[in-house]
C-alpha cells in the first residue's frame, strides 16, 4: 500500500509537472559547433539568465522555458555579448530559430516573435542609417520618418506587448523616439489596450507607470504654457464650497499666493496676526489673498477656516504634500508666500509685516 501511495504521488508530481505552461526552442547556431548560446528573459530594465545551452556538432539546440498562462514573455538568445534572436512567447509556442554568429536570425512558429525581429531590424536600420549621418537636417529627418514609422506600426498593432520596446526606444541611449509631451497620450492609449487583454503582463503595467509619469510632466508643461500667458503658472483648485477657483480668475492688482498648513498653531496665529490684518486694510484698495492649504484633512482646513473668519480666497485638493501645484512654485516647506502684480510674479524682497506693508501702500496708492 505505502509503494502505492509513493507512486500516485509520483505520477501527480509528473502530471503537475507536464501541465506546466511552457514554450519550446528549437534553433540553429551556424558556424558555432560544440559552442554556448545564452538564454535571457527581460524583467523590465534587467535580463534574467533562464539557461546556457550547448549546441551540437552542427550547431543545434534546444530548450523549454517556463510561462504563466496569458502572460508573454520577451526571451532572447545570445552568444557571447551578441544578441542572435529576440523573441516574445507564450505559453504553447514552439519556435525554430535560425541564427548567424552576426546576429541575423529568422523565427518560425511565433507570429508575434516574427513582429519582435521586424521592431529589431527597422531599430537597427535606424540607428545604423543616422550614425552615417553628419548634416543635421539629415538626422532631423531620418528622425521624423522613423517616429512616423513608429506611430503607424503601433496604430497598426494595438494588441501585440511587441508596442512596448516601440515606445521605450531612444535615439543614442537616452533621447526618447517619443520624446513629446503629448506622446503621453500615446503611452496612456496602448497601456490600456494591453492590460485589456493582459491585465498580470509587467510590461504592460510597466508601460501603464511611464504613461501616469508623462501625463504628469504633460500637465505640468501645460500649466507653465499657462504661466507664460498670464505672467505666473496657474493653478485651479476647488474652494472651501468645493467650487473650483482658477488663480488666474482672481481680479486684484495685488495677489499674495499663500502656501500654508492649518496643523501648525504657529501658521493659523500668522492667519490671525498678519494675514487677516493686512487683507482688511487693503483689500478695498485693490489686494487680494489665494491661500493654499496643503492638508489632506480638508474637514480641518476647513473648520480653521470658517471659525478664523479667513474671508480671502481658500483653496485645498486634499492632497497634501502629493499636491501638483507645490512644484510649480518650487514649494518644499511652508508657510510660502508670492506676490503676483499687475498679472505678473513680482520679484520683491519681502520679510517683515512692515516692509508688506510699506510696499502694499507704493503699489495700492
Amino acid at each position: 500500500m505505502r509503494n502505492f501511495k509513493l507512486s500516485c504521488m509520483l505520477l501527480a508530481v509528473l502530471a503537475a509537472a507536464a501541465c506546466t505552461p511552457k514554450a519550446q526552442i528549437k534553433g540553429t547556431l551556424e558556424g558555432a559547433p560544440e559552442d554556448k548560446v545564452v538564454v535571457k528573459l527581460l524583467d523590465l530594465n534587467n535580463y534574467v539568465v533562464l539557461d546556457t545551452l550547448k549546441t551540437d556538432a552542427s550547431g543545434n539546440y534546444s530548450c523549454k522555458v517556463k510561462l504563466e498562462k496569458g502572460q508573454p514573455e520577451f526571451v532572447y538568445l545570445y552568444h557571447g555579448d551578441t544578441k542572435i534572436a529576440s523573441l516574445l512567447l507564450q505559453a504553447g509556442d514552439a519556435v525554430t530559430v535560425k541564427s548567424d554568429l552576426k546576429g541575423g536570425y529568422s523565427v518560425e512558429g511565433s507570429e508575434e516573435s516574427e513582429k519582435l525581429r521586424q521592431v529589431d531590424n527597422d531599430y537597427n536600420a535606424f540607428l545604423q542609417s543616422v550614425s552615417n549621418m553628419t548634416e543635421t537636417a539629415d538626422i532631423a529627418k531620418a528622425f521624423v520618418d522613423y517616429y512616423r514609422k513608429c506611430l503607424k506600426y503601433i496604430s497598426q498593432n494595438p494588441y501585440s506587448l511587441t508596442v512596448v520596446p516601440v515606445l521605450f526606444q531612444t535615439m543614442d541611449g537616452q533621447t526618447p523616439i517619443f520624446n513629446q509631451a503629448t506622446d503621453a497620450i500615446r503611452f496612456r492609449s496602448a497601456a490600456d489596450t494591453l492590460l485589456s487583454i493582459y491585465p498580470n503582463s509587467k510590461y504592460a503595467h510597466a508601460l501603464a507607470r511611464e504613461a501616469d509619469s508623462r501625463l504628469k510632466v504633460m500637465d505640468l508643461s501645460n500649466r507653465l504654457d499657462g504661466a507664460s500667458e498670464v505672467g505666473f503658472p496657474d493653478m485651479e483648485l476647488p474652494d472651501v464650497n468645493g467650487q473650483k477657483v482658477a488663480l488666474s480668475s482672481v481680479d486684484a492688482k495685488v495677489i499674495f499666493l499663500y502656501f500654508w498648513t492649518s496643523q501648525v498653531s504657529g501658521q493659523t496665529l500668522f492667519n490671525l496676526d498678519l494675514m487677516k490684518p493686512l487683507y482688511e486694510d487693503f483689500h478695498g484698495s485693490g489686494l487680494e489673498i489665494y491661500a493654499v492649504c496643503v492638508d489632506a484633512d480638508k474637514a480641518l482646513w476647513a473648520s480653521v477656516v470658517k471659525n478664523q473668519g479667513l474671508n480671502w480666497i481658500n483653496v485645498n485638493d486634499g492632497l497634501g504634500v502629493n499636491s501638483p501645484v507645490l512644484p510649480l512654485y518650487n514649494v518644499t516647506s511652508v508657510p510660502a508666500l508670492f506676490v503676483i502684480e499687475d498679472g505678473s510674479l513680482a520679484t520683491v524682497d519681502i520679510s517683515t509685516e512692515a516692509e508688506l506693508r510699506n510696499y502694499l501702500r507704493k503699489v495700492l496708492k
